[in-house]
């Protein structure tokens, strides 16, 4: 299995298991939902502020 985070896939199969005793099947959906919203929040932002040091930049070089 593929070694994400410097996890094995024992050590993935175990957290999948813990996350879903403490949030149960039907709560799942919900907080991937919530993560989607909060990654697609911060590349939104990371992107803007990308583009206002690209623009300063060239500010700076003209």
């Amino acid at each position: 299995m593929m070694n994400l985070f410097g996890l094995g896939g024992q050590e993935i199969l175990i957290v999948a298991l813990v996350i879903l005793v403490l949030f149960g099947g039907r709560k799942i959906p919900e907080l991937m939902k919530g993560l989607g919203q909060g990654i697609k929040e911060f590349n939104k932002a990371k992107a803007n502020i990308e583009t206002e040091v690209n623009e300063s930049i060239k500010e700076l070089e003209d």
